[in-house]
């Protein structure tokens, strides 16, 4: 049965790389994939939009939560609850931001899968030699490096990607250095009337390490199949300017998700 859905999804992605042919010519699949992606990222969005709305209904009932702390600070386990229900009373779900990423997993595995066997059912996959410019989309940037070296013709495909990921991954970090930032300080002046958060450990690394989680993107590009590597540079593009559009109006806020394509 997975075989079959497998032939299907790959006759899916060659009739649209046969539509996009005229424009695209021998990079038209590569073009397929870039299209496929935006198609997923388009059914996500309002997951997306749903996050974000999530996330101001959460800062919302931090004033509420302060004051429950207060209530129940020396009760760990009863104030956890109490926040638990409010929660629940308020429809707010703490895990709601990661719904977004977590739901574009299996389009990633479909391409992964397609991409990585040289059969598809009882064909041989040709699908493997079909090419972004000199690369082919079955390929990883090992086979780019032992076939001309970093500058060479399938290697320039990857140093492009590469300085995509880079750009997005920089916007990225500052954009949540300065999310951080803005909710420390929001926190320490909370907590100089009593009413912050108390500092967990290892919050302290985690600050430091999470801005810094974006240019972990880089790592799968050169380690998956160049069509997974589209998916994910397209999908980690269209992440950064949509999270910069719904969060545009919450410095305070840094979304769930923040780091993951």
């Amino acid at each position: 049965m997975f075989a079959t859905f497998m032939s299907a999804f790959a006759s899916l992605v060659e009739g649209l790389a046969d539509l996009l042919g005229p424009l695209f010519h021998d990079s038209a699949t590569a073009a397929a994939i870039v299209l496929f992606t935006a198609f997923v990222r388009l059914l996500v969005h309002p997951l997306s939009r749903a996050s974000a709305r999530g996330q101001r209904a959460r800062a919302a009932l931090q004033p509420r939560i302060a004051e429950l702390r207060k209530k129940h600070g020396k009760n760990p386990e009863k104030l956890q609850k109490a926040v638990m229900e409010l929660h629940a009373a308020e429809k707010v779900s703490p895990l709601s931001g990661c719904l977004p990423s977590l739901f574009q997993l299996p389009a990633f595995f479909l391409l992964y899968h397609l991409f990585s066997n040289s059969r598809i059912g009882d064909e041989a996959n040709s699908l493997l030699d079909h090419q972004l410019f000199a690369a082919p989309l079955g390929d990883r940037w090992a086979d780019a490096l032992g076939d001309g070296g970093v500058f060479g013709a399938q290697g320039l495909v990857y140093v492009g990607l590469f300085v995509i990921v880079a750009v997005v991954a920089t916007f990225n970090y500052r954009r949540t250095k300065r999310t951080m930032a803005a909710g420390a300080a929001a926190n320490a002046v909370a907590s100089a009337s009593g009413d912050g958060q108390p500092q967990v450990p290892g919050m302290g690394a985690i600050t430091k390490v999470m801005p810094l989680m974006s240019f972990f993107t880089l790592l799968t590009v050169a380690f998956v199949p160049l069509a997974a590597a589209l998916y994910v540079v397209t999908s980690t593009t269209w992440s950064a300017v949509e999270r910069a559009v719904l969060y545009r109006d919450m410095p305070g806020a840094l979304p769930a998700a923040a780091v993951m394509g």
